[in-house]
């Protein structure tokens, strides 16, 4: 069995928390459904609250969107706490969340999804409609989470937005910033570009870059589009 890119735990007080930690799926999440369905399985063996702990650059977005579904269909309360960062795919899978809490130091980034397509003319006009699609359905989860306009959320995303702990909590990406007992506090609007980034945190994820980029086939964003719409 391939490595698993979560991991479930129990806190002192017996409560299961589900830790996602580094890239969002691997190969075999597709191609076949023993790990899907190995994860719903563990997600519903028991009931009662789950905390999510995110820290991941992204990945998968066909990936990101089945645990999404899934952990809103869980009947317990989900709380989702960032204790990294959730960017690119993690920040949607953040959003099943009934109540999602960042760090004070962590980081929530959401951009546009990408693909690598090979072909004539109507391959890549296909491609850029698949992508448009991907997209729209992406913005669905934020803005259910949100409430922020879609174009304002399309905007933020074209421009690969970084938000830090407060920014996230004043945007409604996030409700709270965890270790925070002073929630009289305005949040700081505050939002950084890649520019903006610190060359460490830069080098950090450059190894993850390609992650965070979900640079998908388009044929295989295809056949992806498909299997979702089957669910």
């Amino acid at each position: 069995m391939s490595r698993k890119f979560w991991n479930w735990v129990r806190n002192d007080n017996d409560e299961r928390i589900l830790m996602l930690n580094g890239e969002i799926s691997d190969q075999t999440w597709f191609g076949d459904e023993v790990t899907p369905q190995e994860f719903r399985n563990e997600l519903n063996s028991c009931q009662g609250k789950v905390t999510v702990w995110i820290n991941s650059p992204g990945g998968d977005c066909f990936a990101a969107a089945q645990i999404y579904n899934m952990l809103m269909e869980y009947p317990g309360c989900v709380d989702v706490h960032i204790d990294g960062i959730a960017a690119s795919a993690a920040s949607v899978i953040a959003m099943a969340g009934s109540h999602v809490a960042i760090s004070p130091v962590g980081m929530m980034m959401i951009h546009n999804p990408a693909t690598v397509s090979i072909g004539d003319e109507r391959e890549m006009k296909k491609a850029i409609e698949m992508l448009s699609e991907v997209k729209e359905s992406i913005i669905n989860a934020y803005e259910l989470k949100t409430g922020l306009p879609r174009k304002q959320l399309s905007n933020m995303m074209n421009a690969e937005s970084w938000f830090n702990a407060k920014k996230a909590v004043e945007l409604g990406f996030a409700d709270s910033i965890l270790y925070d007992t002073d929630e009289d506090d305005e949040p700081e609007a505050m939002i950084f570009s890649r520019a903006a980034v610190t060359n460490s945190f830069l080098d950090k994820f450059k190894a993850a870059k390609k992650v965070a980029d979900n640079r998908i086939d388009a044929s295989e964003l295809q056949k992806r589009l498909a299997i979702l719409g089957g669910m």
